[in-house]
């Protein structure tokens, strides 16, 4: 997802003026008195990003009093995004990745320490945000999520090289580690702007599905796309032993087939290109689609009531993109 590409479905200037700002104040609160761990902590934010979570968030403010709470709505945003960035600085660690983003990774640039240590770092300067401008509701909204993310990756840790787990288990490490942060991205602009409940709610149901369908999106990506467009290696959950869902219904379709050629990437045997080929086959992405419109479905119905609200068919058309991306 281009950030220019998602421009062209969310017509509502202000929102692009305010994450403009809101890019000022992610440098501003990621600074430290030591330069040094500025620099670190600020690398991935420099880096750029589709920064999707923050735009939610932006957009989730307009469903309540937008224009008295826009410095809170913004803040939201922030806070969401150092918990992002920061969990991705520990996700390279766990890795041994060499490039995120388009750039070396941190790990690989600086050390696994120093990643681990700037990845904390914005952590905690979120908690500290939180406390500061967002209140004691949204503190424990996003400890509680982080502590989800958590569980999502240390499943997902748990299930590497994993042949024999089921799609449901693969639901659960992305509801984790992606959806949680979605909905929680959503719900914290709603209440940053001072939806009423019944709309907080509504926009939240609609951040979980949609961060399911935006994760497997990804997934897909990773076998159909190159490592140019992804910004990192293509076929690198392969590699790392991270079974997606198009992995995981190829070996329900044939097991020892595709077993095998999972195996040989892991001897040696064959090349990443090879897999790829074989992975992205119609039938594989093609039911990995029809999971996805489920929770496309899913992520619609959840803001039926939101019909008559003006945000209505921009959050209609995020969902859309985020389905015409993997095709």
């Amino acid at each position: 997802m281009e950030k220019n590409e998602i421009k062209n479905i969310i017509p509502f200037d202000d929102l692009w003026d305010n994450l403009n700002i809101l890019e000022t104040r992610l440098l501003e609160i990621s600074s430290s008195e030591n330069e040094y761990l500025t620099s670190i902590s600020q690398y991935l934010i420099k880096a750029g990003g589709k920064r999707f979570r923050p735009i939610v968030s932006l957009l989730s403010g307009k469903l309540g009093n937008e224009k008295d709470n826009i410095k809170k709505i913004i803040y939201a945003g922030v806070a969401v995004e150092l918990i992002h960035i920061g969990s991705l600085y520990h996700d390279d660690v766990m890795d041994n990745a060499t490039t995120r983003r388009g750039v070396e990774s941190t790990n690989s640039k600086w050390n696994s320490t120093l990643s681990i240590l700037a990845g904390d770092y914005l952590l905690a300067r979120s908690s500290e945000l939180a406390a500061e401008e967002l209140g004691l509701e949204s503190v424990k909204l996003l400890a509680t999520t982080y502590a989800q993310l958590v569980e999502g990756q240390t499943k997902e840790l748990n299930l590497a090289f994993n042949t024999n787990h089921s799609i449901e288990e693969y639901l659960k490490v992305i509801e984790g580690k992606t959806a949680s942060l979605v909905r929680t991205s959503a719900k914290l602009g709603a209440i940053a702007g001072n939806a009423n409940s019944e709309i907080v709610d509504a926009i939240s149901n609609w951040g979980w599905y949609s961060g399911i369908v935006f994760q497997i999106s990804d997934d897909i990506l990773d076998l159909t796309s190159d490592s140019k467009t992804l910004g990192k290696p293509a076929g690198n959950d392969i590699m790392e032993g991270t079974y997606t869902l198009p992995v995981l219904i190829a070996l329900d379709a044939d097991k020892s087939k595709y077993q095998e050629l999972i195996n040989s990437i892991h001897e040696g045997k064959s090349t990443i290109k090879s897999l790829l080929n074989e992975f992205s086959n119609n039938e594989i992405i093609e039911k990995s689609k029809d999971v996805m419109n489920s929770y496309h479905s899913k992520s619609s119905e959840a803001i039926d009531d939101l019909k008559s609200h003006e945000l209505f068919p921009t959050l209609e058309n995020i969902n859309n993109y985020l389905i015409k991306r993997a095709n």
